[in-house]
């Protein structure tokens, strides 16, 4: 299908497409560097804001943290990745998702998440898993 012939202003398809986030990215990707015109649509986007961090800029990116830090799972792995520790800004969020929960516990903590454990006691399932890793079941 071609867009240019259906669209009331063709002209403007070229310039929206990098509005997408994995567009902007992979523009990003093929250019091999920073690219602050294409900056404000990735940070929007969670995942790709993490991988343009990983990718791109190589380390933590300030600007799209706040983005980043609302997405349990993207929360988990900026930290893992990026921050290669705790981040305590993110953590109220990725209390949110159980598996991250039990995940950054025992990845990034290393150990028992205690502000987390009334969270993670409400699902019998992962309260069971969380209590055999951390040795909670004496």
């Amino acid at each position: 299908m071609n867009l240019y012939k259906i669209h009331n202003k063709p002209e403007t398809l070229y310039d929206q497409r990098y509005k997408l986030p994995e567009v902007a990215y992979e523009e990003a990707i093929y250019l091999d560097w920073r690219s602050p015109d294409l900056e404000q649509y990735i940070m929007k986007d969670a995942g790709w804001a993490y991988w343009y961090a990983r990718d791109i800029i190589k380390g933590r990116w300030p600007e799209a943290e706040q983005y980043i830090m609302k997405d349990p799972e993207w929360a988990y792995w900026y930290a893992q990745d990026i921050i290669k520790g705790r981040w305590l800004e993110a953590e109220q969020y990725i209390m949110k998702d159980l598996r991250w929960v039990y995940k950054y516990a025992d990845d990034i903590i290393g150990g028992r998440w205690l502000d987390a454990e009334p969270y993670i006691m409400k699902d019998r399932e992962w309260w069971d898993w969380y209590k055999d890793t951390f040795g909670l079941n004496n």
